[in-house]
């Protein structure tokens, strides 16, 4: 996989009135919805969850529990949240059965993050 490029977009709009999440976390998260969107279809809350553990974990390894801590981020509920504001700042579309909890009860941060590095 390639780096992310986090200079293509600060979300300073959406930092600067929510403040919970770095920008990087959705310079993470677009870099899984463009990929995840290139055949146009409709993506569920469980799909760009997998997506998301896959990427960060490609990008930073057995550090991906703390960078994504650090950016704010604990729960699978949390990119739900940042998904809702990416859909405000009307950078994603949001369909009629998207909801918040679609990315409830998702994986366990800790589990999904720490454990394929732990012996």
């Amino acid at each position: 996989m390639e780096e992310i490029d986090f200079s293509s977009d600060s979300f300073e709009d959406i930092t600067g009135r929510d403040q919970r999440y770095d920008a990087r976390a959705y310079a993470l998260l677009m870099d899984c919805i463009n990929y995840l969107g290139r055949d146009g279809g409709h993506m569920s809350g469980e799909e760009i969850t997998d997506e998301f553990r896959e990427r960060a974990l490609d990008q930073y390894g057995p550090l991906t529990y703390d960078v994504l801590t650090e950016w704010g981020l604990k729960s699978t509920e949390d990119i739900g949240e940042m998904m809702i504001n990416l859909t405000e700042s009307r950078r994603v579309r949001r369909g009629e059965e998207d909801s918040l909890e679609s990315f409830s009860g998702g994986y366990d941060f800790k589990e999904a993050f720490l454990g394929p590095y732990q012996t």
